[in-house]
């Protein structure tokens, strides 16, 4: 399917290039289009060529490229425009505001998504959800707990993504269970695969493993592999060598062994002296033509 939006898009470029004459309306979609299949870069560089062409952005145009500044980490032209907004005296209310604040806390500036938010008359739940999200996974825990407590709205599902992801990374794991559990019974909201990867992140961080397999074991939906293998990994270091054995079969009920996998379990065989079942895992791998992929890295210049 997006191999299809991918060459729908492309259809839509070439058409947009062809056109004698674009408005905003035209800019708007092929800039919302690129943000939405993740073409990041594609629609600042569009949003960037409408303004040289005199075309002034709408608020449309102004959400998908603050969002596509978010998930960039573009700070600088976020920034900018924000200032642009400004210098027009455009309130930053509504859905510019939930953008600015979203993209100001996926940037890690914290201060100035406080103070759009501080700003703001009227605040919905997705704004409080940005905010509270971004300072828990900056390492503000406690504030996003206390400005969860003030919230004057009712919080939604994910409200409670944030505001476990505080207690993961703050260590409050009573208070994450707390919190888990009045999602049903305060809020008649219904846990998803998210919710419980925050617990058993929270629970692994913690030493908790055997918790951390029984709520993976007891989850309504399927777990996704990645529950498993956060669970192999805190068993390798807490030194749960067994039930690290448990969780990586588990995990290859739903998907074949991989490079990353078999080095973990590898180790964890190692650590507890199973060299027979090291040796064995590793004629496993060669059998499979399980290759280590190579890492790689990226730099963005000026």
């Amino acid at each position: 399917m997006r191999n299809v939006r991918l060459r729908d898009m492309a259809e839509a470029t070439r058409i947009f290039r062809e056109m004698p004459e674009r408005d905003a309306v035209s800019w708007n979609s092929m800039i919302g289009g690129y943000a939405k299949l993740g073409m990041y870069g594609l629609a600042l560089d569009a949003f960037q060529e409408m303004q040289e062409n005199g075309i002034g952005p709408t608020e449309l145009t102004v959400v998908s490229a603050l969002g596509a500044c978010a998930e960039m980490g573009e700070l600088e032209l976020g920034r900018g425009i924000h200032n642009y907004l400004e210098s027009k005296g455009i309130a930053a209310d509504g859905y510019v505001s939930n953008a600015l604040i979203d993209m100001y806390a996926k940037c890690g500036n914290l201060k100035l998504a406080t103070q759009v938010f501080d700003s703001m008359s009227i605040r919905d739940v997705t704004c409080w959800n940005a905010m509270i999200l971004g300072l828990s996974v900056h390492g503000q825990s406690l504030d996003a707990l206390e400005l969860f407590d003030s919230m004057k709205i009712e919080p939604d599902h994910v409200t409670f993504v944030g505001v476990l992801t505080a207690c993961s990374h703050s260590g409050l794991v009573n208070e994450g269970r707390a919190y888990f559990n009045s999602m049903t019974e305060d809020y008649k909201i219904v846990p998803s695969v998210k919710h419980y990867g925050c617990m058993v992140d929270m629970l692994c961080r913690h030493g908790i493993v055997h918790e951390a397999y029984q709520m993976i074991k007891d989850m309504p939906n399927k777990a996704s592999s990645v529950l498993w293998k956060m669970v192999m990994s805190a068993c390798r270091v807490h030194g749960e060598f067994d039930l690290a054995n448990k969780a990586f079969h588990e995990l290859h009920q739903l998907m074949p062994i991989d490079d990353g996998d078999a080095i973990t379990a590898s180790n964890v065989y190692a650590e507890a002296e199973r060299w027979d079942d090291v040796e064995h895992l590793r004629t496993k791998v060669i059998g499979c033509n399980v290759s280590k992929h190579a890492a790689w890295s990226q730099v963005h210049v000026r």
